[in-house]
């Protein structure tokens, strides 16, 4: 030290003598090495920092001063080249830590220090006493340094270093996971990924999921499937892992299915990976996990041929092996029939995704086109699998086809009991039940059976002589219901009325009307078959009986052919009045006009005008408001021309008080021009006088230029 003297100059005696007055005091240190700092040599600060350390070797801010001077002297200098230096500054921070290593800031100072030298093992073991030394509530100052120094030692150095920082920071596993990864140590990793997945309460830094964590877990399970140890020993089933999440999973089982494939062929087990292609195709529930799965099976299969193909390219020169030839044709055979099998497997597919799908299973039996056998066993699932109540389609033509299938085949016999079997079916309507029974009679039919098509109607509308059943009421089977089908009868009427006698076409009709089930078709069609056949009176007794089962308006439609018909016939006059009569008795206004106007016909050809005009007279009460105008006008109209022109005055009259006003106006002026005709000057002045009332220069024009005109041509200068 005594060497060093030259460097006391005469300014630092102040200093020294009064470090000499205090000395177990830090201020003369600190005073003495802020003044070297700005005014001194760097040298001169070391010498001031070096004796004043030595000199109160427990001073931090001394300690730090110093440590700061030297490690800032050789801030971006090369650590190889000036090794020497470092050294030096090495041991400093070691002297240092003898009575200091509770103070985190200088070991985090040495720490960062040693990181910028080559001194791998030193500084992993610097850490090491760092985390000795202080309390573990200061730990994460350190690990926030010592966790890059891992990173950038890489190997198994950084891993041993994580998994100890994994014992009390569990919660950044994520990135020992990122380590582990480059590092390729694929097996802890995946380990790592279980224990997230394991426990419900981790929170990622990332913000990422379980749904993520296991998905990355197995992306890293398929592609590195060689690299990583599995088995009981272990803890990792990859099929397992896999598997579940299939079963978890229902949007991503596609994917899943692929991805197990996938892994049994990075391990080079082509065969086991086949086996799960097969599985994932006729397991998926939608088309398109199904497409995925299919696509990637196929160009798997495609890419091992290419192999193959290559591999016998390569025996050229006439070599041959018989054994590789024939895995080759094998495995293209194979090809083959999985693409032939594809259109079967997406039926599978929607099928699966609802078995009471009528129109997949039919698509599924136009696929086996001609093969009979497989067309049966099809039909045959195809009952079974599918629920009545809940089939989505058209069941009762399922039943029909298949019927249709052994008719075509000419075996009747089979179609038969089909069809015998289709009739019990709980079909989810009636109305599929009685197209069921239709196609059974339109089956014998087609082969000429007519009796067997009558006898199978007369099965089909079997029911108690009065039956109370309501074809609407849903708690009851469509077998108890099905004998008020109006569509059965129907086709029954037509049947019986094509094949047998007419008493037996009207036995049929008239257990229809008993059944309460006819429509008006029904009324006109049975009327219309009587009158056929000279039977008129039994002929308007049905149209009869139709007016009393139909109200308005259909009952009008009744009405106008019941009248219509009893007209041609000539019957008495008393008897047809008596008809209309009934007619008009309870007719909505809507629809009297037509039937007045048939009354009123009537009369004047068969009976007395006088009669005719008090039917019309009704008729302009009877009638809808907006049919009376018209009325009053057919009205006078057909008394002008049977009784003269005089006689239709009262009616006019009485048409102006019953009419609106706008209505009204019109029949005064017709009524004015009718009275002008006759020479009714004033008669005809003085109704244009009672229409002004109700007719509006500013809306009806028209009229004041009419009554002008006619006081032109009849008026004088007066009026």
């Amino acid at each position: 030290m005594s060497s060093d003297l030259y460097l006391i100059s005469e300014i630092d005696v102040i200093y020294e003598q009064d470090i000499l007055r205090n000395q177990g005091s830090v201020k003369p240190w600190l005073d003495y090495a802020n003044f070297k700092r700005q005014h001194g040599s760097l040298l001169e600060q070391a010498f001031v920092l070096e004796r004043a350390c030595t000199t109160l070797p427990r001073s931090y801010k001394l300690w730090k001063m110093y440590l700061e001077l030297r490690t800032h002297h050789l801030r971006n200098k090369n650590a190889a080249r000036f090794q020497s230096e470092y050294k030096k500054v090495n041991a400093l921070f070691e002297r240092a830590l003898v009575l200091l290593n509770k103070m985190p800031r200088i070991w985090e100072m040495y720490l960062a220090f040693l990181c910028q030298q080559p001194l791998v093992t030193t500084t992993r073991r610097t850490f090491d006493r760092a985390l000795r030394a202080l309390p573990i509530t200061q730990h994460n100052r350190i690990w926030a340094m010592y966790r890059p120094f891992a990173n950038s030692a890489s190997g198994e150095t950084a891993i041993k270093i994580w998994r100890r920082y994994m014992q009390i920071h569990p919660e950044h596993v994520e990135e020992f996971i990122e380590l582990l990864v480059e590092q390729r140590q694929y097996t802890e990793a995946v380990k790592r990924y279980m224990e997230i997945l394991n426990n419900p309460r981790f929170r990622s830094k990332e913000a990422k999921g379980p749904f993520q964590f296991w998905t990355e877990m197995v992306e890293l399970l398929i592609d590195h499937a060689r690299e990583i140890q599995t088995g009981d020993e272990v803890g990792i089933d990859v099929e397992k892992i896999i598997r579940s999440g299939i079963a978890r999973f229902a949007d991503q089982r596609g994917i899943l299915w692929v991805g197990l494939a996938r892994y049994w062929i990075n391990k080079g087990d082509y065969e086991r990976a086949r086996d799960v292609f097969e599985e994932g195709i006729t397991t998926v529930m939608t088309v398109r996990d199904f497409s995925i799965v299919f696509d990637t099976y196929a160009e798997a299969e495609e890419a091992l041929i290419s192999i193959k193909m290559e591999e016998a390219a390569a025996r050229s020169d006439g070599k041959t092996d018989e054994d590789a030839d024939l895995d080759l044709d094998i495995r293209m055979m194979r090809f083959e029939q999985l693409m032939d099998r594809r259109p079967f497997l997406v039926n599978d597919v929607l099928l699966r995704q609802n078995p009471n799908n009528v129109n997949e299973w039919e698509k599924r039996v136009a696929l086996w086109g001609d093969n009979k056998k497989e067309v049966v066993q099809t039909y045959t699932n195809a009952i079974a699998a599918i629920q009545p109540k809940k089939a989505i389609g058209r069941f009762h033509d399922l039943w029909t086809n298949y019927a249709k299938f052994y008719e075509t085949g000419d075996d009747l016999r089979n179609a038969r009991i089909i069809m015998e079997k289709a009739v019990k079916v709980p079909f989810k309507s009636v109305a599929e039940l009685a197209e069921m029974w239709c196609e059974w009679a339109e089956m014998e039919l087609r082969n000429e059976n007519f009796d067997q098509a009558v006898s199978i109607m007369a099965k089909a509308t079997q029911a108690p002589k009065r039956s109370t059943v309501d074809y609407f009421d849903e708690t009851l089977s469509p077998q108890q219901r099905v004998h008020k089908s109006w569509k059965l009868w129907s086709f029954y009427v037509d049947l019986v009325e094509s094949v047998s006698t007419l008493e037996e076409t009207k036995k049929i009709y008239d257990r229809i009307f008993e059944l309460r089930i006819a429509t008006p078709q029904t009324v006109v069609n049975y009327a219309n078959l009587l009158e056929e056949h000279q039977y008129f009176e039994e002929s308007f007794k049905i149209y009869e009986r139709g007016l009393d089962l139909f109200s308005y308006p259909v009952a009008f439609e009744l009405w106008n052919l019941y009248l219509t018909k009893a007209t041609e016939r000539n019957i008495g006059i008393e008897r047809l009045r008596d008809l209309f009569e009934q007619a008009v008795e309870h007719c909505p206004p809507k629809f009297a006009r037509v039937l007045y106007s048939m009354y009123g016909a009537l009369e004047e050809e068969r009976g007395l005008a006088r009669h005719a005009m008090r039917i019309y007279e009704r008729a302009t009460r009877a009638v809808a408001d907006e049919d009376r105008l018209d009325m009053y006008t057919f009205y006078i109209t057909k008394s002008a021309s049977n009784f003269g022109i005089a006689s239709t005055r009262a009616i006019y009259e009485r048409a102006i008080v019953a009419l609106p006003q706008q209505e009204a106006c019109t029949m005064c002026i017709r009524f004015a021009d009718m009275e002008r005709r006759l020479g009714e000057i004033d008669r005809a002045r003085a109704l244009y006088g009672h229409a002004s009332q109700f007719c509006d220069p500013r809306t009806s024009p028209a009229f004041w230029r009419k009554w002008e005109a006619f006081e032109v041509q009849h008026g004088n200068e007066d009026t």
